[in-house]
């Protein structure tokens, strides 16, 4: 971020940088009150000897230059020697950290008193997003879906009675302060036939801390310890909940798993048992957003799941928060075959009983012919923008480029952030008086980021 960013308000440096250059006034008016002006007389009279011998005339030109030189030189001997003292520190306590001395108190200053924002969801979506949001702020939580019952989830979900982890896995990763390392491991799947075969390390580790602390919210937090993560990951529910969708044509498809493979298109979901319980954490998390972001993400399966909880349904119309709902860029055979963006925000509001949203985020960025011809061959299309339609339902649409450079058409972290940016921080300017300097450097923080 160059030498600028510690001109950023909230950063506590200066003022402790101000006292100190204060202290050394003081000890400088000390000494020369102490030797009661002799000493510094006798330099003078020296520096007034030498200009004499060396022009031939008196002047204080010398003492001046000198004395400019030596304040120039005590800043610089005060700066490295403070600088080295605090890199002293940093690598004593935290050794394996390259980050900037910068960074380092950026991160810990700035984005722990950035804003609460919760984002609801699950699946890949939910992960891609919680990239880009701990660049944000580290006040994010992330209340995820817990109707997962294939693959490794759902095995572990049988064979040992526990919320399936997959979901609450990639979240923690994607907040993990040490991503690249952790996720190699926690993606890690075993191979070949051993009972293992098919399992992620991270779902294993886990399911360990669940049982070892004793329940899922217990094993959640003591994992993000681990992971060093910057927020929070919790279930909307801890029952043992499975997805039911109704087709149009009057059939029930049971099994998150099943529902896309019916190839049926969906007319309202629901779950059993339908009273479950949303956890506590969940319901404060959204209650105290400034914040609330559905999506991205499977919109049947993995974002409507949530809103089926009662608790999170309420929690969510309560909210004062800002409610933005990231729509899908492609749409997803067997749950959103044909489906615009408008459709996408139909079903939320439909399973919310109410127009809840604010913003809808939505993509404009054209699908490459090489990655439309992949996608066409799964039967998934760009989902179209519908921004008159949207906008007819009382909600602000905010069309953007989206789309991650590489092959698979999906968002890219980095953009989805700097547009939540844009927006949280254009609201709280306006609204909520936050500084300018905020949204300056996150920014600024994303800028070099994307650059990685």
């Amino acid at each position: 971020m160059g030498w600028i960013s510690w001109l950023c308000p909230g950063i506590n440096l200066k003022r402790w940088l101000l006292l100190f250059a204060g202290g050394v006034l003081c000890c400088a008016i000390g000494l020369a009150l102490f030797f009661n002006y002799q000493f510094m007389g006798f330099v003078e009279e020296m520096l007034f000897r030498m200009s004499y011998l060396t022009t031939g005339k008196y002047s204080n030109t010398v003492s001046m230059l000198i004395g400019f030189i030596s304040l120039c030189a005590g800043l610089f001997i005060m700066y490295y020697a403070t600088r080295k003292i605090i890199r002293s520190v940093v690598e004593a306590v935290m050794p394996d950290n390259n980050a900037s001395l910068m960074e380092i108190i950026f991160t810990q200053r700035k984005l722990t008193r950035g804003p609460a924002i919760t984002v609801v969801g699950g699946g890949t979506g939910l992960s891609t997003l919680l990239r880009g949001m701990k660049y944000i702020t580290n006040n994010c939580t992330a209340v995820v879906t817990v109707g997962d019952d294939g693959g490794s989830s759902g095995r572990l979900r049988k064979e040992m009675g526990i919320l399936p982890p997959g979901d609450l896995r990639n979240c923690l990763v994607a907040l993990a302060d040490r991503e690249p390392l952790m996720e190699r491991i926690m993606q890690y799947r075993f191979k070949g036939d051993s009972p293992l075969a098919g399992h992620s390390f991270g779902n294993l580790f886990i399911a360990a801390m669940a049982e070892a602390e004793g329940g899922m919210e217990a094993g959640l937090a003591a994992t993000s310890q681990i992971l060093n993560v910057r927020g929070k990951v919790v279930p909307s529910t801890l029952k043992d909940i499975r997805l039911k969708a109704e087709m149009t044509d009057g059939s029930i498809i049971s099994g998150e798993s099943e529902i896309p493979k019916a190839h049926k298109r969906i007319r309202t979901m629901a779950m059993e048992p339908a009273d479950a319980p949303a956890t506590a954490s969940a319901v404060e998390a959204i209650l105290n957003a400034d914040i609330l972001i559905f999506g991205p993400g499977s919109l049947y399966t993995s974002v409507i799941p949530n809103l089926l909880v009662k608790g999170i349904r309420d929690a969510v119309i309560k909210s004062a928060a800002v409610k933005i709902y990231i729509c899908n860029v492609m749409t997803q055979p067997g749950e959103t075959d044909g489906y615009g963006a408008f459709e996408h925000v139909q079903a939320l509001i439909q399973h919310a009983g109410v127009q809840f949203l604010d913003y809808v985020i939505v993509n404009d960025q054209r699908v490459t012919a090489a990655q439309l011809a992949q996608y066409n061959e799964k039967g998934s299309m760009p989902v179209t923008s519908d921004v008159k339609k949207i906008e007819r339902l009382g909600i602000q649409v905010i069309p953007t480029r989206l789309i991650s450079n590489k092959d698979l058409v999906r968002h890219n972290p980095q953009k989805l952030a700097q547009v939540i940016i844009s927006l949280v921080y254009r609201l709280r300017l306006f609204g909520k008086g936050i500084q300018f300097f905020d949204y300056f450097f996150m920014r600024q923080s994303m800028r070099e980021l994307k650059k990685k």
